[in-house]
């Protein structure tokens, strides 16, 4: 008899760690291996199910940043450290991480999408060598929403991170004010020889006015890499609730080329 390939299994929470008010960081036990970009389905039994980005990962562990918006995520808060999690996966494919050795990297995320990209950004600057320079535009929509501030600090001071942190609305030491967008002009492509990739992760009309910001400074196609989370409730492909035409998100997904990810935002 196979395994059931979407039968959850029971994780122990091994910590909770507070982002904002509506966001915090769930550790939860696991062993398997994971990709950086990667989701694993987390489930309540008799609540229901959703999919959701990892925002980090080591040894005998692996992180999930929630956002308190729905059923599920009010159960998942009702959670105390010691309780179980029901997860299952990890799906989809993650950043082309090979493609950036020895690249400079340009990422550009907004709110709750620096969470699928945070465990590549670490990797980034703990393996100081592995690309050339990072180029890091982040932004939050007020300072009462901004995550991860500690590994924002850390970043700020990696020598070969350059780094842009905004508010959209508001004057806040150490960001500047205004969109992602606004500071896209700052980054010198021009001087990269060519030898660069792109990631954009945020809502959807986010990443559609930076995919044209990048297109505007004659970044390629591509060179731009975009993370998607619709609708993905198998995770293999066989519900079809996350397909678009002939695109399944979970399974094409949810890290996707600009070429092809360009006919998915809406």
């Amino acid at each position: 008899m196979t395994n059931n390939p979407v039968k959850p299994t029971a994780c122990e929470l091994l910590d909770i760690m507070p982002q904002t008010q509506t966001e915090w960081t769930f550790r939860v036990k696991n062993n398997l291996p994971i990709k950086h970009g990667q989701f694993m389905q987390l489930s309540l039994p008799k609540i229901g199910e959703a999919p959701i980005s990892i925002s980090g990962f080591g040894d005998g562990y692996v992180d999930f940043t929630i956002r308190k918006v729905g059923k599920v995520t009010d159960g998942l808060f009702s959670l105390k450290k010691g309780d179980n999690i029901f997860i299952r996966g990890c799906y989809g494919n993650g950043w082309p991480t090979e493609q950036f050795k020895n690249k400079t990297v340009v990422i550009i995320a907004g709110g709750t999408g620096v969470s699928p990209v945070k465990s590549l950004v670490n990797m980034l600057c703990e393996h100081s060598n592995y690309a050339r320079d990072i180029y890091l535009i982040l932004g939050f929509k007020n300072s009462h929403s901004i995550l991860f501030a500690d590994e924002l600090k850390k970043w700020q001071t990696a020598s070969h991170f350059h780094v842009i942190y905004t508010l959209d609305d508001e004057n806040y030491p150490g960001f500047k004010k205004g969109l992602v967008t606004d500071f896209i002009k700052e980054i010198p492509f021009a001087s990269f020889d060519n030898e660069y990739e792109c990631i954009i992760v945020g809502p959807p009309i986010m990443m559609k006015f930076v995919g044209m910001g990048l297109l505007m400074n004659k970044v390629p196609e591509k060179k731009i890499w975009m993370s998607f989370e619709r609708k993905m409730s198998c995770g293999i492909g066989k519900c079809g609730h996350c397909r678009i035409d002939e695109t399944y998100v979970c399974l094409d997904g949810p890290v996707f080329n600009y070429t092809i990810g360009k006919k998915l935002i809406d």
